[in-house]
């Protein structure tokens, strides 16, 4: 090919000028146009950095007040410190810890005055120190007016807790403020002035006695600093004049009055210029070659090879750098899954000539709060982070990939055991365990880890990834932060569950092996049947009484519970009907409270059913009052359209009175092992647990329910100790409707003789 183009070009040879001139008129065009586009890209690439900086700065300065605001409204809408702030001796610890020391500590508030409702400081925090209260007469005068102000506006609204206009950023709704960009003791400062006022309706508060919280960030020292590095601006600093030197730009910071207050000034990233230093040697190297080979284009076919053998070259750098692409994660750099299967097979054959092998899942904890708190740029940061943190962990012939989102995986090469491995997992918590430092905050996040040995487990990579997975799984099961080795018992477990879980949604679907059987709760005077409670119960065809503590695990994670707890709901309001003397209590679990729609599906049904919402008894756990906004919402939503609610298990978890005050709970029930303890030495503070129990919910106004009773000795101790309500085998154990009617029955004509 190449001696045929030598041959039907040779012609021209004899006369180079027709030649070279339109060339070299060619190059010249194109060396201009190109020269004048370079510069035109790079000024305009100055022109739109230098305007998003300032931009952003100007946003930022903007909106400090607004944050300082924000900061404010955490510790001054606050029940908590109303109360602390009314006790005769202030806690000054207490304020430390959760007003002023805490916002300079958190936020870098620079001052911060707590004034009583005569405008009188009680407490002065000045560069996270507690100071003399006097040291808030040098800043009074200049506060004065905003003081009056925040007093009128209560005044204005009747003494309630209002936002003042303009303030949409905050968040409670009862927020009070007054806040400005100031000049205050010669020095630009942002200062907010915000009443201390109540959270909830329960701690009564008398208008116009509210304390006022007074914070003052000034923005000549730190905030310049913070507002580089959040903005990724260099050498920012404040100036009262405005000279910047050649080169740099300003923003001005005027105060709320319109005054000038000084400058922030800084020399702006010009990435235009910084690749025009980059390339425009290389570019005029490139426009001199090219008029060079154009020149001996004609004269040399040696020019010609060599410019070709360059291209060829080009192309197999560029064919290597797509084919590092192809096998290599973009984000972290480590080998992706391609890479990674690659070696696995590696690590599988050696391990088939008796080489110890050890295959590690890795899955982050807590990874989706620092997506949903800091974004997604911090959460690639902390991906990144990690990858550095487990490659500087594992030898260099070992391997690190990173198989997608927070998924990590680890080959570990010729180990002599579990010890290698208990070691390197041992390694990779403390270094995971390590505060990641992203966007200026810090992220804490944990980890799990599955573990495979190879060869032991096997030699098939697709069946080794299950069982990693597998072993990962019981790894977050277990709690978290943990690993795990694979155990055949782990796999015989997931097929065990993939079986429930068709066969749960085969009965499901005909009805006919799922049970509602009901356990009676009777009164502790008379023993009379007051209620039931509702419980499911599963007889498989084949494998007989299946336990709900086996199936109902699988329902939640699966989310058939949701259709699960509405059959068992739909029985639950037709046995009530049946008795409407009685009520009848089913118990509903946390997966149920995340369903879409959850409270007015269950009034629905109960709608649907003609059923008595006052006569059917909600039983929640401390899981459920634990739970997000919308799963208290839907409790607050049930207990209003008439249900009652009762805190299962009470006293066996962290409970806490604010659960009954704040979600007016109905009923709780005394944790059966409690019960069962009741006369044992071994545990003697059993009763003395049921008695506390007893005695707080006759305080608070509460039904007091014992579970798990069975013999006659706790029934005397429970009924001597003021429990209302008794349930347990002593009475009887859960049966089905047909059964319960016939207790019923025998319960109605024992009651006169009981009654004599």
């Amino acid at each position: 090919m190449l001696r045929q183009v030598y041959s039907t070009t040779r012609p021209g040879w004899r006369s180079p000028t027709r030649i070279l001139l339109p060339v070299g008129l060619v190059t010249l065009v194109a060396i201009v146009l190109a020269a004048f586009s370079l510069f035109w890209a790079v000024r305009q690439s100055n022109d739109v950095s230098v305007e998003r900086q300032i931009r952003t700065t100007e946003r930022s300065i903007q909106a400090v007040v607004s944050e300082l605001a924000q900061q404010q409204e955490m510790v001054a809408v606050w029940d908590d410190a109303v109360e602390k702030l009314r006790e005769p001796q202030l806690d000054f610890d207490w304020l430390d810890a959760n007003m002023g020391i805490w916002l300079h500590r958190t936020f870098g508030q620079d001052q911060v005055y707590i004034l009583n409702e005569r405008n009188e400081p009680v407490d002065a925090m000045i560069g996270g120190e507690r100071v003399p209260v006097s040291e808030f007469g040098l800043i009074r005068p200049s506060l004065n007016s905003f003081i009056r102000d925040i007093r009128q506006t209560a005044d204005e609204h009747g003494g309630h807790g209002h936002e003042r206009a303009g303030s949409s950023y905050l968040t409670t709704g009862k927020a009070v403020h007054d806040a400005h960009v100031i000049q205050l003791l010669g020095r630009p400062a942002a200062v907010s002035v915000m009443k201390i006022v109540r959270e909830s309706d329960d701690i009564p508060q008398e208008p116009g006695t509210e304390p006022l919280l007074v914070s003052v960030r000034f923005l000549d020292d730190t905030f310049p600093k913070q507002l580089a590095e959040r903005n990724l601006i260099e050498g920012l600093h404040f100036s009262s004049s405005n000279l910047p030197r050649p080169g740099e730009v300003s923003v001005p910071l005027k105060s709320d009055y319109g005054d000038t207050i000084g400058y922030f000034i800084w020399k702006p990233e010009l990435p235009g210029s910084k690749i025009l230093k980059v390339i425009g040697p290389s570019t005029a190297l490139v426009c001199a070659l090219m008029i060079v080979v154009m020149g001996w284009l004609v004269r040399s076919l040696r020019s010609s090879m060599a410019r070709l053998e360059s291209t060829v070259v080009e192309l197999r750098a560029s064919e290597a750098h797509a084919q590092h692409l192809a096998f290599h994660d973009v984000l972290t750099g480590l080998p992706n899954r391609a890479l990674f299967d690659d070696r696995l097979d590696r690590a599988l054959s050696r391990s088939a000539g008796g080489e110890k092998s050890a295959l590690l899942m890795l899955d982050l904890d807590r990874f989706k709060n620092v997506n949903d708190t800091l974004g997604h740029q911090a959460g690639d940061n902390l991906i990144r982070e990690l990858a550095g943190r487990l490659s500087g962990l594992v030898r260099t012939h070992d391997t690190v990939a990173r198989l997608g989102g927070d998924e990590f995986a680890i080959l570990l090469f010729d180990i002599g055991g579990r010890t290698d491995v208990e070691v390197l997992c041992s390694r990779i918590f403390d270094a995971v365990h390590q505060p990641f430092d992203l966007l200026g905050s810090q992220a804490f996040v944990g980890v799990s880890i599955g573990i495979v040995m190879m060869p032991d487990e096997g030699v098939d990579r697709i069946d080794l990834l299950r069982k990693a997975d597998i072993a990962l799984y019981h790894a977050k099961n277990d709690g978290r932060g943990c690993h795990r080795y694979f155990e055949l018992c782990m796999d015989e477990d997931v097929k065990r569950r993939a079986t429930i879980e068709e066969e749960l949604r085969e009965a499901l679907e005909t009805g006919d092996s799922l049970k509602v059987h009901y356990q009676p709760q009777v009164a502790a005077a008379g023993r009379p049947v007051i209620g039931l409670e509702a419980l499911i119960r599963w007889q498989h065809p084949t494998r007989g009484l299946i336990a709900p503590d086996q199936f109902l695990p699988i329902a939640e994670d699966t989310g058939l519970i949701v259709p699960l707890g509405d059959m068992v709901l739909r029985h639950v309001c037709a046995t009530s009907k049946r008795w409407p003397n009685l009520f009848i209590a089913i118990n509903l679990s946390p997966a149920q409270f995340r369903s879409n729609g959850f409270a007015e599906r269950i009034v629905k049904i109960v709608r649907e059913c003609g059923a008595d919402p006052r006569k059917i008894e909600l039983e929640v756990t401390e899981n459920v009052l634990l739970g997000d906004k919308l799963t208290r919402d839907a409790l607050r939503k049930l207990r209003s359209s008439g249900f009652r609610i009762a805190l299962d298990d009470f006293g066996s978890g962290h409970s806490s009175l604010s659960y009954l005050r704040r979600y007016e709970v109905d009923k709780i029930k005394i944790d059966r092992s409690f019960v069962q303890h009741l006369g044992h030495t071994a545990d003697a503070d059993s009763a003395a647990i049921i008695k506390a129990i007893t005695t707080l919910g006759q305080t608070i106004g509460l039904t007091v329910t014992a579970e798990g009773v069975e013999t006659e000795d706790q029934r005397r101790f429970l009924e001597t100790t003021g429990c209302m309500e008794l349930q347990g085998h002593l009475f009887a154990k859960a049966l089905p409707e047909d059964r319960i009617a016939g207790l019923m029955a025998s319960d109605m004509r024992a009651r006169p003789s009981a009654r004599t």
